[in-house]
């Protein structure tokens, strides 16, 4: 049985500058960023944006959300993660109990 590990696909920043100027060092930079949000789980990629954001100072979760494309509401997220700084229980990623129902579960239940 194999299993198939898909890649996020690398956001391309739109911002005006990525736009005009797509050989820029501030161009490059963006890349280097998405490049890197795009190897991290999503409890990462919210912590790292959201440590950008904030490191950005003013403007940064509107800034961040542009270069990243990640919603504003996951970058303020993770802002607020950072701050209470509370351990990971476990490795999970989500919450239990979401997702389709177990096979087992929908044939007892019909």
């Amino acid at each position: 049985m194999s299993q198939k590990h898909s890649q996020r696909v690398v956001h391309v920043c739109n911002c005006t500058t990525c736009q005009q100027r797509p050989h820029s060092a501030l161009a490059r930079e963006h890349r280097r960023i998405n490049r890197l949000v795009a190897s991290a789980d999503e409890c990462t990629r919210r912590l790292l944006v959201g440590f950008l954001a904030h490191q950005h100072g003013k403007g940064g979760i509107a800034h961040f959300a542009q270069i990243t494309g990640l919603d504003p509401n996951t970058i303020a997220k993770g802002q607020r993660e950072l701050q209470h700084a509370h351990p990971k229980p476990d490795q999970r990623i989500r919450r239990g109990g979401a997702g389709r129902p177990r096979a087992e579960k929908k044939v007892l239940a019909s």
